[in-house]
């Protein structure tokens, strides 16, 4: 597998990267974790606009899901090759009906399943492509879903957005490479079921035995340096903090 960090911005985008969004790829297929803000653009360095082959959203905040909406003028109005077919989008319930009132005046009111093939997320394992993957609810205030995906003998772990989660660390287990949101800081928030700060991020990979980690999500206000030093504290494999447009085999 590779993957691509698109964007790894935490609540809104900095100066440096997009929102949370994230392309796995293995016998090319091209899977796409989240769409947060700016993340289409960003996308686009990478590749085509047409080659995704499908899209997984953790969970509907903005800086996760976004710009599914500019998505959908891309693929709705294309105008050489015509209207786009329905690309695969597993999503938590209602992302159709957030999406669409987000966009606020798309032509008809089932344009956007025109063009996304709305699939509802459960804690399930299923297959995308060529990927086996399992999603787990996690600790957020909304519904929303971490994910393993395996290829080839090799698991990623994708977070999303969760507290202090023991479904979080079932789906990390063993994992090659974990992907783990840290937007807090350590000793200064201290709120439940929301997000973790570094030194949490760090012990769900030790709980769970992962060989690497990357933390994301960390938003603009947070020291990302911090969260790098509190993580490697408690664990002590390698540990990294995510950059746009880095790129990790797997």
């Amino acid at each position: 597998m590779k993957l691509t960090v698109v964007g790894c911005s935490g609540s809104f985008p900095s100066a440096e990267s997009a929102c949370s969004s994230y392309l796995v790829e293995a016998d090319g297929f091209r899977l796409l974790l989240d769409m947060g803000n700016g993340a289409l653009g960003e996308l686009q360095r990478h590749i085509g606009l047409y080659d995704l082959d499908a899209i997984f959203l953790s969970h509907l905040h903005a800086d996760h899901c976004i710009d599914m909406c500019v998505y959908f003028v891309a693929r709705y109005y294309r105008h050489e090759g015509g209207r786009c077919d329905a690309i695969p989008v597993y999503a938590p319930e209602g992302a159709e009906q957030r999406l669409t009132t987000a966009y606020a005046d798309i032509p008809t009111p089932g344009a956007m399943s025109e063009v996304f093939d709305f699939r509802t997320l459960k804690s399930a394992a299923f297959d995308i492509g060529p990927f086996q993957v399992r999603t787990e609810r996690v600790c957020h205030p909304v519904e929303a879903y971490g994910i393993r995906v395996e290829h080839g003998g090799k698991a990623l772990t994708y977070s999303g957005d969760s507290g202090v989660s023991a479904s979080l660390d079932d789906l990390a287990t063993g994992a090659d490479l974990y992907l783990c949101e840290a937007s807090f800081t350590h000793g200064k928030e201290d709120i439940p079921d929301l997000h973790l700060n570094g030194r949490e991020a760090g012990a769900s990979a030790a709980r769970a035995g992962v060989g690497r980690m990357v933390l994301t999500h960390i938003p603009p206000w947070t020291d990302g340096e911090q969260n790098l030093a509190d993580a490697r504290a408690v664990y002590d494999g390698p540990v990294e903090l995510a950059r746009a447009g880095a790129v990790y085999e797997i």
